[in-house]
C-alpha cells in the first residue's frame, strides 16, 4: 500500500532550519498513523550543510543545480507517490494539529489548503494572505495607494478574523497541502516568487476549491530564506513581469512598469527602537508591521487591551531594521 502523505521540502543553504522544520512536522504527525514519504530537494548546500541534511530522516534529492522553488517542488512531487502532498519551505514550523487540519479539509472536498501563518515563535504577528492580483488592484496600488491599502486591509482581515475554513486562493506557497488529483506542475519560468500565485489562479480556472484554514497554524520565520539568495530581488522583478504579462497582457504590464517609478505613496516611519507608546489609544486596535515603506502588505497584531507598561515592542527575534509601523482600529 502506498503512502498517504508526501512532504516535499525545498532547501537552499538553511540546513538548521530544515532540521527544525522536519522535527516540528514529525512532532505534529506524532501518533496520527499517517504513512508519510519525506523528500528534501537540495537546491544548494556545501559539504558541511549536506552532512547535516543527510543525517535527517528524509530522502535528500540532489538536482545538481538550483532549480528555484518551482523546479524543486516539481521534482519532489514527481518523485513522490502519495495521494496527498505538502510542499513547503524549510523556514516553516508547523504547530500542533496543523497537518491534520489541512488534510481534513482536503478530505472534505478542497483541492488545496493552506494554514494561518505567524511571523514569530510567540505567535503574535499574523502574516497576511497573498495580495489580490488583478489589473484593478495593481493599478489602484500605483495611482491611489491609500484606497488600495484600505482594500488590502479588508482582504487581510477577512482571513485574520476567520474562525472556520474560508474559500480563498490567496494562499502562501511556503506551505500548501494539495490533493494528488488536483496537482499540475508549477511553472518553472518563475525562479522565485509568484509561482504559487500563478499556480493558484490556474487551480481557480479549473473550477477547483482552495481554502484558507485558520485552525491550521504555522510559523514562517521572518527573513530567513530568500535573504540568502543574492539574486532574489532580480528574480522578484523578473517573476512579477512574467506574471503580469501572462495574466494581464504585455501592454498592461508595460503600463504598470511605466507608472511604478512615478508612484508617490505616503511612506511610514520606521519602528522606533524603544517601541510604540500606546497611551491615549482606544482598544481594541491593530498594529501593522511592514518592510514596505508604504505600509502594506503587512503583518499585524491585534491588541484587545494595552500591553504592560503601555508600550508595544516587536518580538525580540525580529530585526526591526527597515520595518514600518502603523496603529489602526
Amino acid at each position: 500500500m502506498g503512502s498517504t502523505l508526501a512532504i516535499v521540502l525545498v532547501h537552499y543553504h538553511t540546513p538548521l532550519l530544515a532540521a527544525e522544520s522536519v522535527a516540528a512536522l514529525r512532532a505534529d504527525l506524532g501518533n496520527t498513523g499517517i504513512e508519510t514519504e519525506w523528500l528534501l530537494v537540495d537546491n544548494g548546500s556545501d559539504a558541511e550543510e549536506r552532512a547535516l541534511l543527510e543525517s535527517l530522516p528524509v530522502e535528500r534529492i540532489d538536482p545538481g543545480a538550483n532549480l528555484g522553488y518551482a523546479g524543486g517542488v516539481n521534482l519532489g512531487v514527481a518523485r513522490s507517490t502519495a495521494e496527498t502532498v505538502i510542499v513547503m519551505n524549510p523556514d516553516v514550523l508547523v504547530l500542533p494539529g496543523c497537518v491534520s487540519a489541512l488534510l481534513d479539509r482536503l478530505s472534505s472536498g478542497a483541492a488545496v489548503a493552506g494554514p494561518a501563518f505567524y511571523w514569530d515563535r510567540g505567535c503574535r504577528l499574523l502574516l497576511p494572505p497573498a495580495e489580490e492580483r488583478t489589473r484593478r488592484y495593481e493599478l489602484l496600488s500605483l495611482i491611489a495607494p491609500d484606497r488600495a491599502r484600505r482594500r488590502w486591509r479588508r482582504h487581510a482581515r477577512s482571513h485574520w478574523e476567520a474562525r472556520s475554513p474560508l474559500a480563498s486562493f490567496s494562499l502562501s506557497g511556503s506551505l500548501l497541502a494539495i490533493r494528488r488529483d488536483a496537482w499540475e506542475p508549477f511553472d518553472e519560468g518563475y525562479r522565485l516568487f509568484f509561482e504559487e500565485t500563478d499556480w493558484l489562479l490556474r487551480v481557480k480556472r479549473r473550477g477547483l476549491r482552495s481554502e484558507y484554514v485558520p485552525g491550521a497554524r504555522a510559523i514562517h520565520l521572518y527573513n530567513r530564506s530568500a535573504v540568502r539568495e543574492p539574486r532574489s530581488q532580480q528574480w522578484f522583478e523578473e517573476s512579477a513581469r512574467r506574471f503580469r504579462e501572462r495574466h494581464y497582457g504585455a501592454w498592461f504590464a508595460r503600463l504598470l512598469e511605466t507608472l511604478g517609478p512615478a508612484s508617490k505613496a505616503r511612506q511610514l516611519a520606521e519602528v522606533p527602537e524603544d517601541g510604540i507608546d500606546l497611551s491615549g489609544f482606544r482598544f481594541p486596535l491593530w498594529i501593522e508591521i511592514s518592510p514596505n515603506p508604504t505600509g502594506f502588505p503587512a503583518a499585524a497584531e491585534r491588541l484587545e487591551a494595552p500591553p504592560p507598561g503601555g508600550w508595544w515592542r516587536l518580538p525580540e527575534e525580529i530585526d526591526l531594521a527597515g520595518l514600518r509601523a502603523r496603529v489602526v482600529r
